[in-house]
Formats: C-alpha cells, sequence, structure tokens
C-alpha cells in the first residue's frame, strides 16, 4: 500500500525569496504540470541508451525502442479500460492536440452540431468552432450543471454530432456525473469525448466514453506526450490531420496511399521517450491505487477550501465544500490584485501556485459574474496590448507530493496578506504581462532574472 506524501522529483529544492533566505518550494500546481515520479525519471534515464528510430529501422536497439512505443500505446488502451481491438490509441503531443486530431477525424460539415460546455478548457472549446457548430449546456453561480441540463441542449434539434465534456474542471475540480451523461448521451445515439486531462492522475477513466483524450504532464510523466482513444473505425478512412513520413505506404508525385491507423495520425518522428515516460506514470499510478490517491486528495482539497474560506477577505469560486471535487481551489482576496497575490507567495514564501483564466475565460466570467461592461473594459485594454486589467483569480492545487503541512504554510501566507501585512519590498506591474514583479536586487528576483513577455496569466 503507498504511503503519502508521494514523492516526486524535485522535492525539498530550496528557492530564494526576497528577503535574501532560501525556502523549502511548495508547488501548489499540479493542476497546471506535475514533476516527475521516480519511476517515470528512472525508466527514462534506463530507456535512453537503448532507444533508436522505431517502425521504419532493422537495428537492435530500433526494435526495442519500437517495442517500447507499441507497450505504451496498449498501456493507454489499459488506462482507458478498452480491452477489445475495435479501439485505438494515438500518441499525441498532449489533450489539445488530441482533441483537434479528433475534431478532424470526425469529418464535421459547417452544419454539424457538438455539445459542450461553458467548463471547458479551451481545448476542449475552440477547436469544435473550426469545424461546427457548438452549442452549449450553461452553468449555475457555483459553476456546475446538472443532468437535465445536459440532457435538454442534448435534446435540441438538430441531433448533435458528439458530446464532448471535461472530466473535471481545471479551474475549480468539480466532477461531472460523467457515468450518468455518459448513459443518457448513448441513449440518445450520440457519441461522447470526455478530456481527461485533470481527471486522469486522480480517478479511473471513464471506460464508456466514446473517445478519451489526456496528457502525461499532467500525471506525473513531463516530457511531451499525450494521447487520444477512440474506435478504430474513425480512423480508417480519408486523410489524417497530419501529412509527412511514417503515415504512409507509397508516395508518388500526385498520388499517395495512406497506411493503417493508429500510425496514419502520428505523421514524422515519434515522441518515444515522452510515451514511454507516459506509460510507465500510468502503470504507477495504477500501483498506488485509486482508492487511495482519492483518499489523500479528498483530505487536501477539503483543508484547502475550507482554509480558505475561512479567512476574512477570500472569496472561494466553484461549488460548496459539500460537493466532491479534486484538491483544487481556486480563489480571489477583496483588497488584492491576483497576480499580487501569485507574485507574492512566490517572492515572500517560496510558494508555486497559478493565477489568471487558466485557459476557461468562459468559464471564469460566470464565476467571477462580471458584467457586460467589465467584460468590454478589459478586452478593450488587452487590444491595446496592455494586460493589467484582465480579469482573474489565484488556484492552489495539490499533488501526491503534496502535505497538510504544506498546506498549512499557504493557507498562513495567504492570511498573512488578506490581513493587509505589507510586502518587505515593492512590487511593480507589467503593462505588456499583467505580472507583478519585485523592485529590488536579490539573486533570483533581480531585473535580470526576469523573463520578459512571457505572461503567467495569459491564456
Amino acid at each position: 500500500m503507498a504511503r503519502f506524501p508521494v514523492r516526486l522529483v524535485g522535492d525539498g529544492l530550496a528557492v530564494p525569496c526576497v528577503d535574501g533566505q532560501e525556502r523549502p518550494y511548495i508547488s501548489l500546481d499540479g493542476a497546471a504540470s506535475t514533476p516527475a515520479l521516480p519511476a517515470v525519471a528512472e525508466r527514462v534515464a534506463e530507456f535512453l541508451p537503448w532507444y533508436g528510430s522505431i517502425h521504419r529501422a532493422s537495428g537492435y536497439k530500433s526494435r526495442v525502442a519500437t517495442t517500447a512505443y507499441e507497450d505504451a500505446r496498449d498501456d493507454a488502451l489499459t488506462f482507458a479500460g478498452k480491452t477489445d481491438a475495435s479501439d485505438l490509441a494515438v500518441i499525441c503531443r498532449n489533450t489539445t492536440d488530441a482533441i483537434n486530431h479528433l475534431a478532424y477525424r470526425l469529418r464535421l460539415s459547417p452544419d454539424d452540431v457538438v455539445v459542450t460546455t461553458v467548463v471547458e478548457h479551451h481545448a476542449n472549446f475552440l477547436p469544435w468552432s473550426r469545424y461546427a457548430r457548438r452549442r452549449f449546456v450553461e452553468c449555475g453561480p457555483e459553476g456546475t450543471f446538472s443532468v437535465e441540463q445536459v440532457c435538454a441542449v442534448l435534446d435540441e434539434r438538430p441531433k448533435p454530432r458528439l458530446l464532448a465534456i471535461t472530466g473535471a474542471s481545471n479551474v475549480t475540480g468539480w466532477l461531472p456525473p460523467l457515468d450518468l451523461l455518459l448513459d443518457e448521451a448513448h441513449q440518445r445515439g450520440i457519441p461522447v469525448l470526455v478530456d481527461a486531462a485533470q481527471l486522469a492522475p486522480h480517478v479511473p477513466l471513464p471506460a464508456e466514453a466514446d473517445f478519451l483524450a489526456w496528457s502525461g504532464h499532467k500525471m506525473y510523466a513531463p516530457f511531451g506526450a499525450g494521447v487520444l482513444v477512440g474506435p478504430r473505425d474513425v480512423f480508417c478512412e480519408g486523410e489524417p490531420l497530419l501529412f509527412g513520413g511514417g503515415a504512409v505506404d507509397l508516395v508518388d508525385l500526385d498520388e499517395v496511399a495512406w497506411t493503417d491507423p493508429p500510425e496514419r495520425e502520428e505523421a514524422g518522428s515519434p515522441n518515444v521517450v515522452g510515451a514511454v515516460a507516459m506509460a510507465t506514470a500510468m502503470r504507477e499510478l495504477t500501483a498506488i491505487g485509486w482508492p487511495a490517491i482519492r483518499a489523500h486528495e479528498e483530505e487536501l482539497g477539503l483543508q484547502l477550501r475550507a482554509g480558505l474560506a475561512a479567512i476574512p477577505g477570500v472569496r472561494v469560486l466553484g461549488p460548496s465544500l459539500e460537493t466532491p471535487t479534486l484538491a483544487v481551489a481556486s480563489f480571489l482576496l477583496d483588497e488584492v490584485p491576483h497576480p499580487l497575490v501569485a507574485a507574492r507567495l512566490a517572492a515572500e514564501y517560496g510558494i508555486g501556485v497559478r493565477h489568471g483564466c487558466f485557459c476557461a475565460h468562459p468559464y471564469l466570467i460566470r464565476l467571477l459574474g462580471l458584467s457586460s461592461d467589465e467584460q468590454a473594459t478589459y478586452r478593450q485594454s488587452v487590444r491595446r496590448g496592455d494586460r493589467r486589467l484582465i480579469p482573474g483569480a489565484v488556484r492552489a492545487s495539490a499533488m501526491l507530493s503534496t502535505t497538510p503541512e504544506e498546506v498549512q504554510v499557504f493557507l498562513g501566507a495567504v492570511a498573512d496578506i488578506a490581513s493587509g501585512r505589507p510586502s518587505p519590498v515593492p512590487f511593480a506591474q507589467d503593462e505588456l504581462t499583467g505580472d507583478y514583479w519585485p523592485e529590488l536586487d536579490v539573486p533570483g528576483w533581480a531585473a535580470a532574472d526576469r523573463i520578459l513577455g512571457a505572461s503567467c496569466g495569459r491564456g
């Protein structure tokens, strides 16, 4: 049985703070990206000497690498609960890449309808607009929707070609009732894509979903691979999204014969190391056990959300404490802009969080309750190149390595900032990025250490 916290690569590193001291880094940004599990890093190091080109060379190393890559594909299918040959796994760069592949491959027409929700990450929001019409399920003030609301949208005419829905919100950690939604969609003859980017590291994937997409970098394998799982017959006819080597059997000046899927969808040299890393992470998470993972994260999630809600001047976004969520909490301080909260947590306390709109702008607008005039004001500023007024929140998200003690340190830091305790150093806000930066000459935080033009809150 796994013991928590589960150690990750990089745990225990000290980082510089603006008072000249170093503090143990507290990473509360797992919803964005996760460090590697030690077993993942060890497997990558073990594999690298055996790396070779796959599928197109007869050397021994190439055979070893090809086997490892195809084993990763099989591991993805097992992880998704797909046990027969009617489904395949396409190795992609990430979840966004996977959903773009599917949006193209479904051969949608401009008159087709894809039902999705306002809760979605942009990865499951934007790709559908390129090929079809979108019909949206709205959310309430707490950022949730009901099965009945989804059914009502599915029953509108014309009948949708697909329901594309998140498995878990990356903003609030809310878990839509996937089992019920899958059943309702399938009763209506509507296939379902589940964006499992946030779901995959935390709970078993819903095997009844027709399509699943997720990323290695959110499940302790940050080596640049993701996966799309779906029915093989969707990929057997027609051209792939990407053209190039590895996707073909024959090519002439005016003719091409595409190879069989899934290789047809993977033009170019694939990320073999990323696939091997992701497969190792999937096996490790399964070995740790979902009940143990869920229990650990439920404890931390409640500590985060209840602790923040108890701090005067803090507003926690999303559903009530009685609603189960992932170990994610997004919040605002009444008197302190969200980018300044994140900057102070990093610079003064050595705590890493995310701030901004979390690549879920429509959802944040609803959670924040912004009026049309407020939206128009900040949009005009952004179009002028000034991002200082972009609305947003601060997000803390726990991981396998997070401890209750670290959460308590974080809550104490937020309470300090919310109480009005002044910073020991001045901060200035950058117009281009909207981020704050301390104005001093301390190693790690001097002007020369700043990466200009890279906004933490953009997206």
